[in-house]
């Protein structure tokens, strides 16, 4: 959940937009910028979700993903945005040990990289638009961040508790940074989706969300999916060490751990 707080007094004109798209809800909320130009370059970002769920969806017979998967693609023969998505999730794979990939029962699925990559591509895209100073960008819970809503208050982002339904776990501050981007993992709405890649079958761990906060949510994203399958001691000893990342992790137990420098991202 996002709150976009500033100064009424100072703020700039908001354009905002909710987009169903990819099985969730993707909402905008960019501020600056000329609103016809805004819209304009919404409408691209909107249309470039759409474009995603189509070459990447697991669940369309006719994705470039599934006919890959089929042999009957081959990465040259896709879209530029197929070896691009491949590449950043090997990255993550290597990055992770292993504890995310692409790979699962003898498939391929880029599901848990694909939605931060869109995320973030269309936030930066609508960034580039002359005069705009912030964007925020939700998709389905995880968010990118960028720039500043205008007044004197920085962009927030509530992280849900998943054991009370509709309470707040935390809240994350962007303040001081210029890009910022919040994702999490968990069993609180989707149930057992979460794949251990070491046994093809759902991970088995002690915690029931792993939120995770740094720059780029390509990867944000799935540093909490990893993190959530190594288990609350091993994945929160694992996010202390990744620079640039800070991390909220919730146990079946009700019980919180943080890193370290958490406690400066929160307000």
């Amino acid at each position: 959940m996002a709150d976009t707080v500033a100064d009424s007094a100072e703020a700039p004109a908001a354009v905002r937009h909710a987009e169903e798209t990819m099985g969730t809800v993707f909402s905008f909320d960019v501020r600056g910028g000329e609103p016809a130009a805004v819209r304009a370059a919404l409408d691209e970002a909107v249309a470039g979700l759409h474009r995603v769920d189509e070459v990447f969806s697991t669940y369309r017979e006719d994705s470039q993903i599934s006919r890959l998967q089929r042999g009957e693609l081959t990465v040259a023969e896709c879209d530029p945005e197929v070896a691009e998505v491949l590449e950043l999730a090997a990255e993550a794979e290597r990055g992770s040990d292993g504890w995310f990939s692409t790979s699962y029962r003898g498939r391929l699925d880029p599901t848990g990289i694909v939605k931060g990559w869109a995320v973030e591509r269309a936030a930066r895209r609508l960034a580039d638009v002359p005069g705009v100073c912030g964007v925020n960008l939700n998709g389905g819970g995880d968010v990118q961040l960028l720039g500043t809503p205008g007044g004197q208050r920085p962009w927030r982002v509530g992280v849900a508790d998943p054991l009370r339904p509709g309470g707040l776990a935390a809240v994350v501050s962007a303040a001081g940074v210029s890009e910022l981007s919040v994702a999490t993992s968990g069993t609180a709405e989707r149930g057992d989706h979460i794949v251990d890649p070491r046994t093809g079958r759902s991970a088995v761990t002690d915690l029931v969300s792993v939120t995770v906060v740094g720059p780029r949510l390509t990867f944000v994203d799935c540093w909490a999916t990893a993190a959530f399958a190594m288990g609350s001691r091993e994945g929160l000893a694992w996010l202390e060490s990744l620079p640039g990342v800070e991390a909220l992790l919730i146990t079946a137990g009700d019980e919180v751990r943080c890193t370290g420098g958490l406690a400066a991202r929160l307000g």
